[in-house]
């Protein structure tokens, strides 16, 4: 029998999304994921422990996470973020306030988040690439807006959940994606 007083508890629930079903996952406090399913890095933020989950978990985040996905879905930008938990490096989590900072109905390329570092850091250099890295690492799908992150021409590349949910969630936004940049 295993020890399960030292295990950091966390908790899932799905939703059902307009474009597929989602996982979101908790620490018991704050959401700490947010994938469709089958998106790359599925689960990445849930221990590989099956012990050290317990799944369809009425939580408070949880009630304010579908709350969110809601109004999102219904085409409304919410008022409001759920707690969220990014324990991650910290440059991951530097990209993605900025991608907090992304207004609703609007796009920030690679290079533009790139160059948001580079001046906040006062130093070297940011590559886009990294940025990229840290974008589609975003473990909290569609509140992080990775979604509203494209390439310096404009292409709906790089989206975790597939291009064709990207280009679906941004028209939700009102996004003109066929602009020229």
């Amino acid at each position: 029998m295993k020890d399960t007083e030292n295990i950091n508890m966390y908790y899932m629930k799905y939703y059902k999304s307009p474009l597929g079903r989602m996982l979101m996952s908790s620490d018991g406090k704050s959401l700490s994921g947010l994938w469709f399913e089958g998106q790359k890095y599925y689960a990445s933020t849930l221990p590989e422990d099956d012990h050290a989950i317990k799944p369809e978990e009425n939580l408070p985040v949880f009630a304010e996470t579908e709350r969110w996905l809601n109004a999102y879905f219904q085409g409304r930008q919410p008022d409001f973020t759920p707690p969220l938990a990014m324990e991650t490096s910290g440059f991951r989590k530097a990209v993605w306030q900025i991608l907090l900072s992304i207004p609703y109905g609007q796009t920030m390329t690679y290079g533009q988040i790139a160059e948001k570092l580079t001046q906040k850091q006062g130093g070297s250099k940011t590559s886009a690439r990294a940025v990229g890295g840290a974008v589609g690492h975003n473990p909290i799908s569609l509140i992080i807006p990775c979604h509203r992150v494209v390439g310096s021409d404009g292409r709906l590349n790089g989206y975790a959940g597939g291009t064709d949910k990207k280009a679906k969630l941004l028209a939700l936004e009102g996004v003109n994606i066929h602009k020229n940049f």
